[in-house]
């Protein structure tokens, strides 16, 4: 919480000990006797079990209920409006001030 909100801070505490700065190392090369080791490879799934699998996870996503979902997006439809009303009286506004603009240099 913030100092402004009422809240006691404690008495001082002590200040953390300063650390030591580390030395970058250089990278140092894997030696030429390494083997690589080829990663396992892949199973394939088969589009029954890809959908089942789908179906499991789609079971453990929270979905928001209806109303909120409705409620969001008339706030989404009704702030585009407000905007598009706002830069249309932008748009205006400079088209009107540029077209007095270039009246006075004619």
């Amino acid at each position: 919480m913030a100092k402004d909100q009422g809240v006691k801070t404690p008495a001082k505490t002590p200040a953390p000990k300063a650390r030591a700065t580390a030395v970058a190392k250089p990278a140092v090369p894997a030696p030429a006797a390494a083997k690589v080791v080829p990663a396992a490879p892949k199973t394939r799934t088969s589009p029954q079990q890809f959908w089942r699998e789908v179906q499991v996870e789609g079971r453990k996503v929270t979905w928001t209920p209806w109303k909120e979902t409705w409620i969001t997006s008339v706030m989404v439809a009704i702030m585009v409006v407000i905007t598009a009303i706002f830069f249309s009286v932008v748009d205006g506004s400079l088209n009107f001030l540029m077209q007095q603009f270039l009246r006075l240099a004619s």
